[in-house]
């Protein structure tokens, strides 16, 4: 069923399909939403504004709006059908209800009325519904207002008419119960990155932010400005005409194409649509970006599978025929064909099979080929008619391919010294006397002075100490043999144990031998202190990308201030902690407190770093995750590239609401 019958079914009572109840979602929140941290909190929003973008997605909804209240609530309203409000036979209670108090009720369970949905769990606004302490819906549908009340997902009256309307659409209001999450602070930067990723997937549909809360009081994230009745609100809009070519031209910014524009596949193959848009730059990193249904799969699966062969057999074929590889004295790998490549590829599945650690790699064996027969008929054509640029994207081939034989020749003689040294291990290194992987750890220390420091406090059971000394190679423009040049980054990698490289001579990482499982770094906590941490996260972003899948990344906390009081003792990690200490030392008095600014880590002493910093039962590690890949690509390659302006628009936009200490 195509697009236009859908539209013209009713959707109506009988649409909604019912799957099973509610509950054990208050009971195991987690299994239903990833988390009950700041991950799951924000899906609740995800959640909502998916049964928005499938209303879109059927033609029906031309704008969704997000507001973060003055009260931290959260509603999302948007100009669709609005959900049905006439009686459920099954249920016996009105459609609205089944769908905001049932799990898995819904109409994009009934393929007439959602050929294909967004949402990666599919628990639906009832399980928003179940974890808010409080939730209004309000329905514009047929020339009336309809509305209902709940709380932790009972309804408190039956759905009632309230008024008329000449709009349609469904408003959503809802307040995380402070008894499930341990947080219920919305990040504006979180939920304002997902907007903005969802308009680039979903041409000609319009997304809003507003933030109403006060900035000084809530700094998560930043914003533009918007007036609204003489108040300044954060906010920001939404809208791409041109969807995914605009998409990469946004992640390509700072970087320099190396072809006219943006080759843009737009098709429907065995009833898969497919929309890829793809551009060569004059990077060394592979940046491409696959989504179903709107969810970003981090993991890849069968579509991006299909992209790559389809990119690497019709690009080889052509280089090839115009004889540009004869002179050529080793073998081109698909890695070559990807080098500089920015690409985003989106697909649309009626059933998608998810499977992985993070259960965001597509399994549906039939998208392979669809995604494959769609690059290789529309590349084929692109590069028949655009000769120009298709050398230029041969030349960078070619280029790789030499880069990658040199990095190898640099990889192999890495291996060999480490080798005739013994074990292997960097000297600098101070190594843990645990063998299991799992329980070992080992920090990336800032200086030789702080990795002593380091070294005399840590646990040596379990902690080891590798010191970095200044700042590490931008590998955001660096060419692949540069990188293994560079004294600091040769240790990193011999000291994890992990290796690049397959005997296919791929650049996939493989971790089978790493020594530990946490990888924290630790920096002084201020603004240089930010830069190598910058520069080595970059580093693992780019080359080590699986290790912070895997979630073996962590940076660690030092904290900035240390209070006093007589005999009393009080760290803080934050400018507000430090507020609070001095108020409950001082009693409303700051007469006899005395206060101590860390800016490095080599002015605690090492039982004081031990306590603060390393000692599992004391110190706050904070996990490395990717939430939205291509934000996390974009922010790298606009803070480590070349281009300045990005970069100061950046830092100017932040530094308003950032503590650039921290």
């Amino acid at each position: 069923m195509n697009s236009e019958e859908i539209k013209k079914k009713e959707y109506l009572a009988d649409s909604i399909q019912v799957l099973e109840g509610l509950e054990a979602v208050r009971k195991r929140p987690a299994m239903y939403i990833g988390d009950l941290g700041v991950k799951g909190l924000h899906h609740l929003v995800y959640e909502v504004i998916d049964n928005s973008i499938d209303e879109a997605m059927v033609g029906y909804c031309r704008n969704i709006d997000l507001v973060i209240n003055e009260d931290g609530s959260v509603t999302i309203a948007d100009d669709g059908r609005g959900i049905p409000v006439d009686f459920h036979e099954k249920e016996k209670k009105s459609a609205l209800e089944v769908v905001m108090t049932v799990l898995h009720a819904g109409g994009k369970f009934d393929k007439e009325s959602y050929k294909v949905s967004g949402g990666l769990h599919g628990v639906g606004v009832s399980c928003v519904n179940a974890l808010s302490s409080k939730l209004t819906v309000e329905v514009h549908r047929k020339g009336k207002v309809y509305y209902q009340e709940y709380s932790i997902g009972k309804p408190l009256s039956e759905v009632r008419e309230i008024g008329t309307t000449g709009k349609t659409g469904t408003i959503v209001t809802f307040y995380p119960d402070k008894d499930i999450f341990p947080t219920t602070d919305f990040h504006y930067d979180i939920l304002s990155s997902r907007l903005r990723e969802l308009a680039f997937l979903n041409k000609g549909i319009r997304l809003s932010i507003t933030d109403k809360r006060d900035i000084e009081e809530n700094p998560n994230g930043n914003g533009g400005s918007e007036e609204h009745e003489n108040v300044s609100y954060r906010g920001e809009s939404y809208y791409s005409e041109e969807g995914l070519k605009e998409f990469v031209k946004f992640l390509d910014v700072t970087r320099d194409s190396i072809i006219d524009d943006v080759i843009y596949i737009e098709t429907e193959k065995n009833d898969t649509p497919v929309e890829i848009a793809l551009q060569y730059n004059t990077s060394f990193s592979e940046n491409v970006h696959s989504y179903v249904n709107n969810i970003n799969t981090i993991e890849g699966g069968t579509h991006l599978s299909g992209f790559r062969r389809g990119l690497t057999r019709t690009l080889k074929n052509y280089a090839e025929k115009s004889g540009m590889l004869s002179k050529l004295k080793f073998d081109i790998s698909g890695d070559d064909f990807r080098e500089g490549l920015t690409a985003i590829v989106s697909i649309k599945v009626q059933e998608p099979q998810f499977e992985g650690q993070t259960k965001t790699k597509l399994g549906n064996s039939e998208v392979m080929g669809a995604v494959d027969q769609a690059v290789s008929s529309v590349l084929t054509n692109y590069l028949e008619e655009n000769p120009k640029d298709a050398k230029s994207i041969v030349q960078k081939v070619v280029l790789a391919a030499t880069a990658r034989h040199a990095a190898r020749k640099a990889r192999e003689l890495v291996q060999r010294k480490n080798v005739l040294s013994g074990s292997g291990l960097p000297g600098k290194l101070a190594d843990c006397s645990e063998r299991d992987p799992s329980s070992c750890e080992i920090f990336l220390v800032e200086g030789d002075s702080a990795g002593g420091t380091a070294k005399q406090g840590r646990d040596r059971n379990f902690q080891a100490i590798l010191p970095l000394r200044g700042k590490i190679l931008n590998v955001e423009k660096a060419m692949p043999h540069k990188i293994f040049d560079n004294e600091e980054i040769k240790n990193i990698f011999t000291a994890l144990g992990v290796s690049i490289g397959t005997p296919e001579d791929s650049k996939e990482l493989n971790l089978e031998k790493l020594r530990y499982f946490k990888v924290v770094i630790m920096t002084d906590a201020d603004v240089d202190g930010s830069h190598i941490s910058t520069l080595i996260m970059t580093f693992f972003f780019r080359h080590m990308l699986e290790l912070i899948k895997n979630g073996h990344l962590y940076i660690a906390t030092p904290p900035l201030y240390l209070i006093r009081k007589g005999k009393q003792e009080r760290y803080c990690w934050s400018e507000e902690e430090r507020k609070q200490a001095v108020l409950e030392l001082g009693q409303g008095s700051e007469s006899g407190i005395h206060l101590q600014r860390y800016k490095g880590l080599g002015e605690m002493n090492a039982e004081q770093l031990w306590e603060t910093t390393m000692n599992p039962e004391t110190r706050k590690l904070r996990q490395v995750t990717i939430e939205n890949a291509a934000e996390a690509d974009h922010i790298f390659a606009m803070l480590m590239g070349d281009e300045v302006p990005p970069r100061r628009e950046f830092i100017e936009k932040h530094a308003k609401y950032a503590n650039i200490d921290v």
